[in-house]
């Protein structure tokens, strides 16, 4: 495995990742095919100087206020629940002024995006996809050979099979409650959980009620 979360438990990154005072952390999940996924907490009134590189990184903000500037001024600022595709070649710093806990994912120069994101611009995974009446929707945001990272809307009462990935998994509840089958166990998942899948494992969702997620997946 090149995660390193446990399998087949639900966990709260916002528990796991408790900011320091005064203190800046990072906690990378895993870094392979030249990417990285990691989670950042900063302490209330903490910052991480402005850094410029070619390729772009989503930043999603878990919990707390994120601004994100450039050497000439702020940018944007992010609420819990926001996202951001970083532009390349711009220096870009982060500063917390509460305690904030962000997830971030390194990406490679020639990744390819769906078209509706825009480097720079802040939105939410959730808003993504919309709810329809015993129907799933499914966009892919991120699609390389290596990678991919999926949003999904499933209406109360759908759901997807028992199947099994060939890469290891990240699943983030971003709505809603489902029950997850794992390897034959069920679990229940509510917003803001996340669990995680080895690749071949068998797994299924259900939708206990309207459910949104966010899938990351590497592939080998």
């Amino acid at each position: 495995d090149t995660m390193k979360e446990p399998v087949g438990k639900i966990f709260s990154i916002t528990q796991e990742n408790t900011p320091v005072p005064g203190c800046t952390i990072s906690s990378q999940e895993f870094q392979e095919n030249g990417y990285a996924f990691s989670y950042f907490s900063m302490a209330a009134h903490t910052d991480i100087s402005a850094e410029s590189y070619a390729y772009p990184k989503w930043l999603h903000v878990v919990a707390g206020t994120l601004t994100i500037y450039t050497p000439d001024g702020i940018l944007q600022i992010l609420q819990a629940g926001d996202s951001i595709l970083t532009p390349r070649h711009i220096p870009i710093g982060m500063k917390a002024d509460i305690d904030t806990i962000y997830s971030e994912l390194t990406l490679q120069e020639e990744s390819t995006m769906n078209d509706i994101i825009k480097e720079g611009n802040v939105f939410q995974l959730a808003n993504l996809v919309p709810y329809q009446d015993g129907k799933i929707i499914n966009m892919d945001i991120i699609s390389d050979p290596k990678l991919k990272f999926v949003v999904m809307s499933l209406a109360a009462g759908t759901g997807l099979s028992e199947h099994a990935a060939p890469g290891e998994a990240l699943v983030f509840a971003l709505d809603g409650t489902a029950t997850i089958t794992y390897e034959g166990t069920p679990l229940t998942i509510h917003k803001g959980e996340t669990i995680k899948f080895a690749a071949g494992a068998r797994h299924a969702v259900q939708a206990d009620d309207n459910f949104k997620m966010a899938l990351l997946l590497t592939l080998k």
